[in-house]
């Protein structure tokens, strides 16, 4: 015989008027111990390589520091050392953004590009996309060695040019042209931005395209009203990340040119590097790594407050 909600005792009753649903204090005690139980490798991995550095850098970027003697406390004179005295700072910095404001924006295009391309119903796409994508599974050093290489004043580079009249200029030797060698090979890595907005456009609606092609639209006209529009996310956010990425160039500088000749293709991080673990100059290179984090920052912000007037982001249907 069924017991009613009345007739059960004074805590059962509780429990079934509420829907027999008893308070399951120690089960989410034994769900939250599991939780932080799981997580604990990730945590005690972020305070301890990423949160507790961080924080340490901050104080040794107040003081001057060789890391073989106690640091001295100089509060911000390694900042306006790097402001106002260091000459080899603004040269790394005008040169990073010269790199970032070329390599960011072609491997936009070249992304796009591609992916439109590969887009297509063609045969072999498959196999086209692959090769796209194979770039950038091949380890950064050993793409730096083989370009090395090709930019050698007798690469096959300087040799393809020479079968077309042109003299081709010692890449990685000549202030001028250093800097346009490195944004080549940034460009050598497209094909991750490529499979991001490839899947972008394999998510647009075919009866976008078909009532564009109702209302006259050519091809050209499909993209910049139909395709361009959707995939603008997508694009934002290889913007941030290849914005990102171009500031904290390093393996490219460090291994074909060391920031030569002459300070023309130092960069910021290569710099810091350098300060920190060839002159044990710790607390100029953690204040140079902050700096760059506040150029990063504000740059991320101009980018999120610019996207708003050309990101489209589909609203939800309500």
């Amino acid at each position: 015989m069924s017991q009613t909600v009345d007739e059960a005792p004074g805590a059962e009753r509780t429990a079934l008027r509420a829907g027999g649903r008893r308070k399951p204090s120690s089960r989410r005690r034994k769900e939250a111990f599991y939780f932080w139980l799981f997580i604990s490798p990730w945590l005690i991995g972020f305070v301890g390589f990423l949160l507790g550095p961080m924080i340490a850098s901050v104080y040794i970027s107040f003081t001057e520091w060789d890391s073989f003697t106690p640091p001295q406390w100089v509060g911000l004179d390694n900042y306006a050392k790097a402001l106002s005295e260091d000459p080899v700072f603004w040269k790394a910095l005008g040169n990073t953004f010269y790199y970032a404001l070329i390599s960011v924006p072609l491997g936009l295009v070249i992304g796009v590009w591609l992916a439109n391309l590969l887009n297509k119903r063609v045969r072999g796409r498959k196999l086209f996309r692959t090769f796209i994508y194979l770039p950038t599974l091949v380890p950064l050093v050993a793409t730096a060695m083989v370009f090395k290489m090709v930019l050698a004043p007798s690469g096959p580079l300087n040799d393809l040019l020479g079968w077309f009249g042109v003299d081709g200029p010692a890449w990685l030797l000549d202030p001028t042209w250093v800097k346009p060698a490195l944004i080549v090979l940034s460009a050598w890595g497209a094909g991750g931005a490529t499979v991001l907005l490839l899947s972008a456009m394999n998510g647009i609606p075919r009866e976008l395209y078909e009532a564009a092609e109702i209302d006259g639209a050519g091809s050209w006209r499909q993209f910049w009203s139909v395709t361009f529009p959707q995939i603008t996310p997508v694009i934002f956010f290889n913007l941030i990340m290849g914005l990102i990425g171009s500031f904290q160039i390093f393996s490219q500088v460090y291994i074909l040119t060391a920031g030569g000749p002459d300070n023309a293709s130092q960069m910021i991080v290569p710099l810091l590097f350098r300060e920190a673990f060839s002159f044990y100059h710790f607390g100029y290179a953690s204040a140079v790594a902050w700096l760059l984090f506040l150029v990063i920052l504000a740059l991320t912000l101009v980018a999120f407050r610019w996207s708003r007037s050309w990101v489209f982001y589909e609203q939800e249907v309500r």
